[in-house]
This record gives C-alpha cells, structure tokens and sequence, in this order.
C-alpha cells in the first residue's frame, strides 16, 4: 500500500448513513480500524444513529454482509473492514483478491460505494503498522466513505438513500 494518501477536502457527513461491516478474525486489528474509522465519520459530523455496524465471524464473509447492507437502499456507503496476515501459505492473498473481487461487485450491481478497508498484509508487524500504528488506515478508509457517500449524494441530485 501506498503511504501517499489522497487528501480529501473537509466534508459533512451530517444526514449521511453509513454500514460498517467488521471482521471478528483479528479482532483487536479490525477494531483499531473500526474506532478510527467511527472517529473519522463522527468528526465529521456523522450521528451515532446513522452508522449501524455489523460484526462477521472473518473478512470472506464480509462481501455477503456488506450486499445485503447496500442492497437495502438504507446507506449511501458501506465499508467493510479485516485484517488478513500472511502465514506459511498464501493464503492470504487468495482470500484478499476474493474479498475485493467481491466488494468491487457489491458497489457495481448495488450502485452504492463499497470501501474495501480490508487490510491484507505479509506478517503481524505490517498489519499492526497500518491498524495501531504509524499508517492510520482506519481513517483514511473513513474518509474514503465519507467523500464516496457525499458523491453518491450529489450524483443523485441530493436524495437521500
């Protein structure tokens, strides 16, 4: 992962409704990501009320979850967040590409922005530099949502979902 980046202009995320999808695989990761990316939302002014968050036993579940959340018309953003970390397999990667494959589609057929915040790293050092560390994905996966939500507002002429 790049360390350069986008920087988003200040948006409100008032009005805004958002559903977090979370991992429970890596649980004190995903949660690092899952705080900031809250603390994110809320600075910018994103109710408590309007975040609905939905726990899943590992981040391959997490394309299914974050459907039926898009498919039911409530959320202008969904974001779905893990941690995958290597072993003595690839199977990381496999499980990775799946899981973008996957939220990809969800955004495409849902027209609702999916931001994949599923973290997939070589060893525990690199997955704790990006969830608890130097690298605050968890806030720039928050603001990601907050900017594709107010696009996908505006694009809809300022309807709500």
């Amino acid at each position: 992962m790049s360390l350069d980046a986008p920087r988003s202009s200040r948006l409100s995320g008032a009005g805004l409704r958002f559903g977090l999808v979370a991992a429970r695989f890596n649980e004190r990761l995903v949660d690092a990501l899952l705080d900031r990316a809250r603390e994110t939302l809320a600075e910018a002014g994103v109710k408590p009320r309007d975040v609905l968050v939905l726990r899943v036993p590992g981040s391959h579940e997490a394309p299914w979850a974050a459907h039926e959340l898009a498919a039911s018309g409530a959320f202008d953003c969904v974001l779905a967040l893990g941690v995958l970390i290597g072993g003595d397999t690839n199977h990381h990667e496999m499980v990775g590409g799946s899981v973008s494959h996957a939220l990809q589609t969800v955004a495409v057929r849902t027209r609702v922005p999916v931001i994949n915040g599923v973290i997939v790293a070589e060893n525990l050092a690199q997955a704790r530099a990006r969830c608890t560390g130097r690298i605050d994905r968890g806030a720039e996966f928050g603001r990601a949502a907050l900017e594709m939500a107010a696009l996908r507002r505006a694009l809809r002429g300022g309807k709500k979902s």
